[in-house]
């Protein structure tokens, strides 16, 4: 690797996981790389800490990644070679009701079944039938969320996969509030609280238009995918990303922050770095940060 005297060909701002995944498919396309953090280690929110005391290994902000298992591109990364192991628990996530019974989303779908049955008969055909679903667009929905905006290949997919009837269908439950969808497909607690406590991940309350399709989307990869954590905590996610990369010839220079990028022509050019002077980067830069910090 060049040392950032010599600047790169890509220059890229932030160490989160989408500045990793950005740098990791550069690299492979043969572009020099170097990855350039704020914080005295790469993550961002994707990171542990032992900050609970010794022995103790705890997660900074997020914990599970059901959308990182769902992801052909960090599939396509094969990360369980630089260390990952992804763990899974057989109830992916559970909720309390006050008669002292649980709604569970199991990892099998028809012990997840079974259980919203024992809530309210027939929830459990309404669950498959949301889970069918899942599975008819399942490919064409995951080109959606994964490939660059906007993913019109994708949207024509999941057009025909579900036909002229069946397209109005998802977009209507794709537009309700989660409330609305769980009292038209069930009758018992289970159900609604599986669908409504996934909606709330993305802050949305069960009244919000739209919040159906963050609860739908989400419990159905839970189903499908589980909500997988790495083991020795979600750092060591970030670790192998930034392992792949340096195995590739990439750089990962930590406690460097970015206070401007130089353009010309219309063209960033270089970086401005606290105590490193500028950084050229001949072919792009690109910035995992934050808008307004941009």
């Amino acid at each position: 690797m060049r040392s950032t005297d010599d600047g790169a060909d890509a220059v890229v701002i932030g160490a989160g996981p989408n500045g990793l995944v950005a740098a990791n498919m550069l690299a492979d396309a043969g572009w020099d790389v170097v990855v350039l953090e704020a914080s005295v280690t790469p993550g961002g929110g994707v990171s542990s800490s032992n900050f609970l005391g010794e022995g103790f290994v705890a997660d900074v902000c997020s914990a599970f990644y059901p959308l990182a298992a769902a992801s052909p591109v960090i599939s396509s990364l094969n990360l369980e070679e630089y260390g990952l192991e992804w763990t899974h628990s057989a109830a992916v996530l559970a909720h309390p009701v006050p008669d002292g019974r649980v709604a569970v989303l199991n990892r099998q779908v028809e012990a997840t079944i079974e259980g919203l049955d024992r809530f309210a008969p027939d929830d459990g055909a309404a669950w498959r039938r949301l889970y069918e679903l899942f599975e008819q667009v399942l490919d064409p929905l995951r080109a959606a969320l994964f490939t660059p905006f906007p993913p019109l290949r994708a949207a024509a997919k999941l057009a025909g996969a579900l036909g002229a009837g069946g397209l109005l269908r998802f977009a209507r439950l794709a537009t309700l509030p989660v409330r609305r969808l769980a009292q038209e497909e069930f009758r018992g607690q289970a159900g609604p609280l599986l669908l409504a406590g996934c909606a709330m991940h993305a802050d949305l309350s069960p009244e919000s238009a739209g919040s159906s399709a963050f609860g739908w989307l989400l419990a159905m990869v839970g189903q499908h995918y589980g909500f997988p954590v790495p083991k020795g905590g979600a750092g060591e996610l970030t670790g192998a990303l930034t392992r792949r990369l340096e195995a590739r010839g990439g750089r990962v220079v930590c406690n460097a922050p970015v206070t401007a990028v130089q353009v010309q022509r219309r063209r960033a050019t270089a970086v401005t770095v606290v105590g490193q002077g500028v950084i050229r980067a001949r072919r792009a830069v690109l910035a995992d940060v934050a808008a307004t910090q941009l």
